[in-house]
């Protein structure tokens, strides 16, 4: 079954960083999209897109073309604002998940929104819902589910879609890191009555105040992987990926 998108995605605007269709935009536009073209986008999925997915992208052509695959890949890291920038793309800014999510919740009770939960662990998910009932009054929460901490079987994958399905909700936020979310999303959601899904990586863990978000300082000059690199050493590897972008960009002048 070939999916058939009902918006066209040309009318959204990219910058090509190394392979991935990145869109060239900023929180407002992206907002203001969501709102005009969600009851279109049925069955579609957005990519929350930074260094880490771009590198993986550039070394892994599968999973370039899922980034390429969805509705359209948003620029989740500071880099890929600041290339997209130097560009052309003089309204390129960073539109983070933890950011998006709290934009749309702010909006869901006025516009009726429903949203479903799928990742992290069940204790987050329950402090998770405590913290979006207490802060976004009036917002509905159609589902939450922890998965286990291994890959589902294919039939637990259709119990989950058929959940989901059963929640009708408007938005699928999926916590489970890059590369598995979007190749589960990929694989699962493309085809059920969820509005948009949206992989989040650990947006949920930020969203129940796990994990704090990096003070405006390191936002402003695009540092927040330098603070979520001193608050959890364990990305070090992950955080390797930086270098690795920059060395690659300027290899291939990609840069203008």
């Amino acid at each position: 079954m070939e999916y058939k998108r009902k918006v066209d995605k040309g009318r959204i605007p990219t910058c090509n960083i190394m392979g991935v269709n990145i869109a060239a935009i900023n929180m407002e536009w992206l907002v203001q999209y969501l709102k005009k073209n969600l009851s279109e986008i049925k069955g579609d999925y957005i990519c929350v897109s930074n260094v880490h997915t771009t590198v993986t992208s550039y070394e892994d052509a599968a999973y370039c073309a899922i980034q390429n695959g969805g509705l359209m890949a948003i620029p989740d890291g500071g880099p890929l604002s600041t290339v997209g920038r130097k560009r052309g793309h003089k309204n390129m800014e960073r539109t983070t998940g933890p950011s998006l999510m709290g934009e749309i919740f702010e909006i869901s009770a006025e516009k009726g929104y429903r949203h479903y939960f799928f990742g992290s662990k069940e204790e987050t998910l329950e402090v998770l819902y405590q913290k979006l009932t207490e802060n976004y009054p009036g917002i509905q929460i159609a589902g939450m589910y922890s998965p286990p901490f291994r890959p589902l079987t294919e039939e637990e994958d259709k119990a989950v879609i058929e959940r989901i399905n059963e929640a009708n909700p408007d938005f699928v936020w999926i916590g489970l890191g890059a590369p598995k979310q979007e190749k589960w999303i990929y694989d699962n959601l493309r085809f059920t009555c969820a509005k948009a899904a949206i992989g989040v990586g650990g947006s949920f863990d930020v969203m129940a105040g796990n994990i704090k978000r990096a003070p405006k300082i390191y936002r402003k000059f695009g540092l927040e992987w330098l603070y979520r690199l001193i608050k959890q050493p364990s990305r070090f590897k992950r955080m390797m990926k930086l270098p690795e972008f920059a060395i690659l960009i300027i290899l291939k002048r990609n840069v203008k």
